[in-house]
């Protein structure tokens, strides 16, 4: 049923058409709200600089969002499935080192998404105070944006199908907008011409501020990619041609408005606002408020996709996940929730009006921009892509965003450091997660299982040791079959000898494609040690108590194994056994024998460890049938200590 939804789903359709212009393009949307605001801020209008600015516009919309993302980088689906981490699992095979920007693209993201509802809904309700200046705006929208984070965990999917026919009225809105001011000044249409954009970035004196606020155009490009689970490549690359034209007219539209006041100032004005006629303000302020409450939810949406994906593949502490209605990626996480509006609220106290947010901005979705770039060359040298394509793709991208990395450098000073500080927060989590991880897995030891089965063949017919449990159940991250960690033979026969009818080893695998439930079985000892290995997919939830429930009744129903309990009064009643899961918690009896880099990392672990789920929690196990146990990563080492013995 569910691909077969998918491949509904994924189809060319109105219903598909529908949802991409509600989930997809809401934050590139809106971008015609501030642009030129951003551009022109305080400064004088220019008829030339106009020109050069619709013409930089056009062709970043043109060769940022059309070409790589629309064209080439939606090509990058991992079976379906878009995003920055949904790359990174393609191409992580490829380097070691991919992590990284795979975690900066991802920081990024979040950070974006912080500041995403505060300056689209800032710069919607700005529009009342166009007549009213003493109009108290800030109040209203922290007061929007609270009630959006807080209808989040009633689950979306009702908003979800009105979000597409209300985008459209707000494209063909802003389209016929646009139009009907054109020919007040027709020589805008000039500005498809290339030639204008390069002398403005050439030549004009604040050409780095401005390509700074220029690339505010193309920030919800990024969107297009992560979303395409949603609505497939299709639709969207059709629906992109509607929204691409309807931005344009309104671009050129408000350019038309710029030339006829060559001259004067723009000040508190919004070009966008001012091409409305006076009868129809308050409706474009509606229109306007309802499209910045879409891109918004879109981008919130995103980043609980974004971090359940960061959670199996351990670059994010493990943390609960709702899943608030029976429609397929519909997620809901408290913890990102409560993060998100904490981040909005910041950036509306500090910045209160959306001028002075412009700078903050572009930043964190430039890098987001870098990081996608770097991880689909590896995807083109995955493909085999011919060598020429690649080096071309590589260098005019790499041109293109450097370029804009210093025009968003530019406004560090202006608000950006407050997106670097958030991007830096949330890099430092997912760095920490994912080394943490690695560098307790250096100390892991395994050990071969074979010598341990006559040990455990006999343990479980030792009448002199108590029964432990009927099932006894443990989380193995040996990837081998062959071989176990030491730790878990350490806590069945030295800790504490744990005689049970029937040993079970699990291990998960999380696969580099997003859905996957596909499990392996092996008796390791006929009916006495049995190991299953799931193979999950990145997006999958980590149900392990009930996968394994199902596994054992499959196994039942099929005569491969009796969990009969072996007690004589319930055996006699032919009642089952009880199950038990025993899960190790890894600790590290000192850290000095680490580098100090990798103790910070460990320091910063043991903080974010009070904050994400128990492990039991984490893989979903039912907390009554669990026995928790600490164990040793690091035995310490004697040698060193010199001791006398006194007579």
């Amino acid at each position: 049923m569910g691909s077969d939804h998918k491949h509904t789903l994924n189809r060319l359709s109105m219903g598909g058409l529908l949802i991409s212009l509600g989930i997809i393009f809401g934050d590139i949307g809106t971008s015609p709200l501030y642009v030129f605001k951003a551009i022109f801020n305080q400064g004088t209008i220019d008829k030339n600089l106009v020109i050069g600015s619709i013409s930089c516009v056009f062709w970043t919309l043109t060769l940022q969002t059309t070409i790589k993302y629309v064209l080439i980088t939606l090509n990058a689906d991992n079976k379906g499935e878009g995003g920055i981490l949904s790359l990174y699992s393609l191409v992580r095979r490829k380097a070691k080192w991919l992590i990284i920007p795979a975690i900066i693209g991802a920081s990024t993201l979040l950070a974006d998404g912080m500041i995403t509802p505060a300056i689209t809904i800032s710069t919607a309700i700005e529009g009342l105070a166009i007549h009213n200046p003493s109009f108290p705006t800030v109040p209203v929208v922290v007061l929007i944006i609270s009630l959006l984070f807080l209808i989040q965990r009633f689950g979306t999917s009702i908003v979800g199908r009105v979000f597409g026919p209300l985008m459209l009225v707000w494209f063909s809105t802003i389209g016929v907008l646009g139009l009907s001011y054109i020919h007040y000044a027709p020589e805008v249409i000039m500005a498809l011409n290339p030639y204008y954009a390069l002398e403005t970035i050439i030549h004009y004196p604040d050409a780095l501020f401005i390509l700074g606020a220029i690339f505010l155009c193309t920030t919800g490009a990024e969107a297009l990619y992560s979303d395409m689970g949603h609505c497939g490549k299709s639709n969207i690359r059709v629906s992109w041609i509607f929204v691409k034209l309807s931005l344009i007219l309104n671009y050129f539209g408000q350019g038309a408005w710029l030339i006829m006041h060559e001259g004067s100032v723009l000040g508190e004005r919004n070009p966008f606002y001012s091409i409305m006629p006076d009868w129809f303000l308050i409706y474009g302020i509606t229109i306007a408020t309802i499209a910045a409450v879409i891109a918004s939810q879109a981008m919130i949406s995103g980043s609980y996709t974004l971090i359940s994906e960061a959670v199996r593949l351990n670059i994010w502490p493990k943390v609960t996940i709702r899943y608030p209605s029976d429609q397929k990626g519909q997620l809901y996480v408290p913890s990102i929730n409560l993060i998100l509006f904490m981040g909005c609220m910041l950036v509306i106290a500090i910045f209160q009006k959306s001028s002075n947010m412009e700078a903050a901005y572009g930043l964190a979705i430039n890098l987001t921009f870098l990081s996608t770039t770097i991880l689909v060359i590896f995807f083109m040298m995955r493909k085999r892509i011919n060598k020429i394509w690649i080096i071309l793709f590589a260098s005019v991208y790499f041109t293109i965003e450097i370029g804009f990395l210093m025009g968003n450098g530019v406004k560090i000073a202006h608000g950006g450091w407050l997106t670097l500080i958030l991007a830096c927060s949330i890099f430092t989590v997912m760095f920490a997660w994912y080394n943490a991880r690695k560098i307790k897995n250096r100390f892991v030891r395994f050990d071969d299982i074979k010598k341990y089965y006559p040990i455990l063949s006999k343990l479980s017919e030792d009448k002199s040791v108590p029964t432990f449990a009927s099932q006894l159940v443990y989380l193995t991250s040996a990837n081998n079959v062959e071989e176990i960690e030491t730790k878990i033979i350490y806590s069945l026969i030295n800790k504490k000898p744990k005689r049970a009818d029937v040993y079970w080893l699990v291990h998960v695998d999380v696969m580099d494609t997003p859905h996957a439930r596909d499990y392996t079985v092996k008796q390791l000892i006929p009916g006495k040690l049995i190991r299953i290995d799931f193979k999950l997919g990145f997006r999958e939830e980590q149900k392990i108590s009930l996968l394994f429930r199902k596994v054992v009744e499959d196994m039942v129903n099929k005569g491969e194994i009796d969990i009969t309990s072996q007690y004589e009064t319930l055996k006699e009643h032919k009642i089952t056994g009880d199950f038990n899961f025993v899960v190790l918690e890894k600790v590290f009896s000192r850290t000095s024998d680490l580098s100090w880099g990798d103790r910070i990392i460990m320091e910063i672990y043991k903080i974010l460890k009070h904050f994400s789920l128990s492990e039991e929690k984490g893989f979903g196990l039912d907390s009554s049938f669990v026995t928790l146990e600490r164990v040793p990563l690091n035995i310490p080492n004697t040698e060193n200590i010199k001791l006398r013995r006194l007579k």
